[in-house]
């Protein structure tokens, strides 16, 4: 009988595993070492990926030498490189040495943790870290979950957004005995795309868009307005989405009116700070944050700004109940003991999937590998590179800023108008250094420059301006 050629690439041989993995832990060391030579954007054309791939999956095993390579062969020629340190696009989407390890650590483990009882570790270091993170953010102690409310990990904002949305709606259905088409979810016409996808989603049968202010940020008496029309018109007001940093611009509503108004109304009032509230781990900007005593739900990403890598979305709730009251189902092979006894979290009950990883040990990592003042120095650095790029913007004679540096975003225009914008992000996108992205508010071009990435230096940022400088 011949050898089994499989027999010699054993994929559960743990030795084997051992010398894999110090493998792919030095490519992935040599990846983020050797990223500032390379573009940050690959030159990639559709179906050049796919092109490298064989036509049918391997019928016979293949050595992990041959895998590895093709992370350089296929895999990297076909990225944009969000971690390199000309990253200046759409958000920071950050990620960490000590994150990338608790992935692994993750990973390796492997469990399920639905339920307290399916990893009782993965409930408790997840409950304990948002606590911590309570504490480290400076948002109101009820939200603990040694108190009424309490923190849950989710896949992104979106989710935690929709997952609020959820409970308004059943809120409102049992306050106000509507149906989801009579009911009005209000937001500012700068929010993210998933506060509409959200009404979709959840069937709410309108969303207004507010208008904004100078600032950008949404007007409470335009909210007030509104809210009049619509219930003259037979609807009603059932949920509120404020915004912390929102993604065009990184404009702040005022979350105290608009949560005034809400509660007056008896609407849910949700706070989307998936960006800006990494930052308020610096009591400087906690100003951005009056109000959330009348807020009933909250997120933000540590995936964003606090040196994790996705998915890693803080959900907050003032008050569990509701969210448990809405999303807990109990089919028979989910009882058990620990769960009937009411003393542990069953974080199924806390978002629509029922099967949820180990996000929180990431987290954990990060947390301790850092410690909130290593955590804090990156913020205060990322900040202030945005605000002396600001003022390089406002001085220069051909740019002009067109919103607050509230956090670590910087707008700007070209004072020729849309098509010289454009022209300057198509040229530093073009020099292969940088990433930027454009897009229009109010119906004019801007760009975005948005300083975060975990290996920008204040470097790249001057490198970026004087590029900027010379071809305005």
């Amino acid at each position: 009988m011949s050898p089994d050629p499989a027999a010699h690439h054993d994929p559960l041989d743990l030795e084997a595993f051992r010398r894999n993995a110090h493998a792919l832990v030095d490519w992935v060391t040599d990846y983020l070492a050797g990223l500032e030579a390379r573009p940050v954007r690959e030159p990639v054309e559709p179906g050049d990926v796919r092109a490298k791939l064989p036509d049918r999956a391997p019928e016979l095993a293949e050595p992990f030498d041959e895998v590895l390579a093709d992370l350089d062969r296929v895999v990297v020629p076909g990225l944009a490189h969000w971690q390199h340190p000309g990253w200046f696009a759409f958000f920071p989407a950050q990620s960490s040495p000590p994150a990338v390890l608790g992935e692994l650590a993750a990973a390796g483990i492997g469990v399920q943790g639905m339920l307290w009882s399916t990893s009782p570790a993965a409930t408790e270091i997840e409950s304990h870290v948002l606590d911590w993170l309570v504490d480290l953010l400076g948002v109101p102690q009820s939200w603990k979950t040694t108190a009424s409310g309490g923190g849950v990990l989710q896949a992104g904002a979106s989710t935690a957004t929709h997952t609020a949305m959820v409970v308004a709606r059943e809120r409102c259905r049992e306050r106000a005995g509507v149906t989801a088409e009579q009911m009005v979810a209000y937001t500012s016409n700068q929010a993210h795309s998933s506060l509409e996808k959200g009404a979709r989603l959840t069937g709410f049968g309108h969303i207004r868009l507010l208008d904004v202010d100078s600032d950008l940020a949404a007007r409470p008496e335009g909210l007030l307005e509104v809210i009049t029309a619509d219930r003259e018109s037979g609807l009603t007001p059932a949920f509120v989405g404020s915004n912390v940093g929102t993604t065009g611009t990184a404009a702040v509503d005022p979350v105290r009116a608009l949560g005034e108004i809400a509660r007056r109304e008896q609407m849910w009032h949700h706070v989307d700070a998936a960006y800006g509230g990494s930052a308020m781990i610096c009591e400087e900007f906690r100003h951005h944050h009056d109000g959330l005593d009348l807020v009933d739900s909250y997120t933000f990403n540590p995936h964003k700004w606090l040196a994790t890598n996705l998915e890693c979305s803080v959900m907050w709730v003032a008050d569990r109940r509701p969210l448990i009251d809405t999303l807990s189902v109990v089919p028979p092979y989910l009882r058990n003991p620990a769960s009937e006894s009411g003393q542990v979290i069953d974080y199924r009950d806390w978002h629509a999937p029922l099967g949820r990883p180990f996000r929180a040990l990431k987290l954990w990592f990060v947390l301790r590998s850092f410690g909130a003042e290593g955590l804090r120095r990156m913020i205060r650095n990322h900040t202030a590179w945005a605000r002396t790029l600001a003022d390089r913007v406002d001085a220069h004679p051909r740019l002009e800023r067109i919103a607050p540096v509230h956090f670590a975003l910087v707008s700007l225009v070209h004072r020729d108008g849309d098509e010289a914008t454009d022209s300057l992000a198509a040229a530093i996108n073009s020099d292969g250094r940088f990433y930027v992205t454009a897009s229009e508010v109010d119906g004019r071009r801007f760009l975005r420059v948005s300083v975060g990435s975990t290996w920008t230096t204040q470097h790249h940022v001057d490198a970026l301006w004087e590029f900027i400088a010379d071809h305005a």
